[in-house]
């Protein structure tokens, strides 16, 4: 692929303009343009405007790459903010056992759920964890995500922390998605530190932390505020000596119960604060306030079969609200884009137009690069998707299935449905 890429008579080119997140009513504003053009260049997007126009002036003989969109529309890069890519192993079981009436913190208690995992991922060496996350990322790509958040946490001591972090660095060189490193040492209780959670918080901060900081393996650091995980206090103790180390802030905030990591969030002025299913309204409006981007993972509430995040009300606050998969190999093994939109819209209140901003800009917020990426306007990042439809209305009508037909990272083709299909019918490839 060259350098430079024209996509011309775009039918709805969605740009989702802005450099920073958009709080509640502001979600609805997409910026359509009808009968579009983008232009990008050295992988930047330097023109976006009338078809005609930027036609004209530009002349389409400068570009390698010609696209012709008519009939379909083109969006910004799809962001998920929140994943566990890196990981060994899957749970089957214990989905079944939550099919027969047992809890997520039951099992986790007992020593299955996210200590199960660590005990697989701890055995794995990096190059299989690599094979493994590369496959997550074919299909993550496939459905128009550009740029995806990892965790760690499955580690639980130094050396599987580091090699986690280490695999993402390697995942960033090796494949078409940019990865964005966030360390979450405090998951869970490692079973060398059990019933001594505040001795764990402080090997986390004085053995794992700083080298993690000192090698720039990560950009945020999270935690698992969650009763009978980590209290409200040793979570912000951890999170203030990530802060002092450099490190941007993330929370797995008010999943199972109030505990109030929303209003933790909001006091230390995390980038995000993610789940949230069961967040005060005191939570809420601290967020608002704070200007704290709310990540919402519907696939988890629909895996655990619990009540979702209040999105309507966190939106109607003032809160920006941003989409993510969660994908991890527990409480919600899915990578479906499609899915995580239509619960969002179907059972969350969440109209097609917020769902769009969640998925885009405001993602890219909740990872910090919002002047970077999440938006079609010109001086960012050229990841574009090209649907198969004439609208960004399909996404949820399309109920569940994959509306993706292009997806450009940085001005280059990276993945195109048509090749799929040619080899899917047997059909000799020109």
């Amino acid at each position: 692929m060259g350098d430079s890429i024209l996509i011309k008579n775009i039918s709805e080119l969605v740009t989702c303009s802005g450099f920073r997140a958009k709080p509640g009513p502001r979600m609805a504003e997409l910026g359509i343009i009808e009968d579009g053009a983008v232009a990008v260049e050295n992988g930047i997007i330097t023109a976006v405007g009338d078809s005609a126009v930027i036609c004209g002036e530009r002349g389409q003989e400068h570009f390698d790459t010609v696209i012709d969109a008519r009939g379909q529309a083109v969006l910004p890069g799809f962001v998920d903010p929140h994943t566990h890519l890196v990981f060994a192993g899957h749970r089957p079981d214990e989905f079944a056992w939550r099919l027969a009436g047992e809890s997520y913190l039951d099992i986790l208690q007992r020593g299955g759920g996210i200590l199960s995992t660590v005990r697989e991922t701890r055995a794995a060496d990096s190059a299989s964890l690599v094979a493994a996350a590369l496959d997550r990322l074919d299909l993550l790509l496939s459905q128009g995500v550009t740029t995806v958040e990892a965790k760690s946490g499955y580690g639980l001591d130094i050396k599987t922390e580091i090699r986690q972090l280490e695999v993402m660095a390697a995942l960033n060189k090796a494949h078409s998605v940019d990865v964005v490193p966030t360390f979450l040492g405090a998951h869970a209780v490692p079973d060398e530190f059990r019933d001594r959670p505040d001795a764990y918080i402080d090997f986390v901060m004085d053995e794992v932390l700083p080298e993690v900081a000192e090698r720039k393996l990560a950009e945020f650091c999270d935690v698992f505020c969650e009763e009978h995980v980590f209290s409200v206090a040793q979570s912000g103790r951890l999170l203030e000596r990530a802060r002092e180390l450099g490190l941007g802030l993330k929370l797995h905030a008010d999943e199972m119960s109030p505990l109030g990591g929303a209003e933790l969030a909001a006091r230390l002025g995390a980038v995000s604060a993610d789940h949230l299913l069961r967040a005060s309204d005191r939570g809420i409006e601290r967020l608002a306030a704070t200007g704290v981007t709310a990540v919402l993972l519907p696939g988890t509430a629909f895996c655990l079969r619990q009540p979702y995040a209040r999105a309507r009300t966190l939106m109607d606050r003032g809160c920006a609200v941003a989409l993510a998969t969660d994908l991890n190999p527990g409480s919600s093994f899915t990578a479906s884009i499609p899915l995580i939109i239509a619960l969002a819209t179907l059972y969350m209140g969440m109209r097609p137009e917020e769902a769009l901003t969640a998925m885009t800009l405001n993602a890219a917020a909740a990872v910090g690069r919002a002047d970077r990426i999440g938006s079609i306007d010109v001086g960012k990042r050229g990841d574009l998707v090209i649907l198969a439809f004439p609208s960004y209305r399909y996404l949820p009508y399309h109920t569940g299935t994959n509306s993706v037909q292009t997806v450009i990272k940085a001005g280059k083709v990276v993945w195109d449905w048509r090749r799929c299909r040619v080899l899917a019918r047997g059909e000799a490839a020109s």
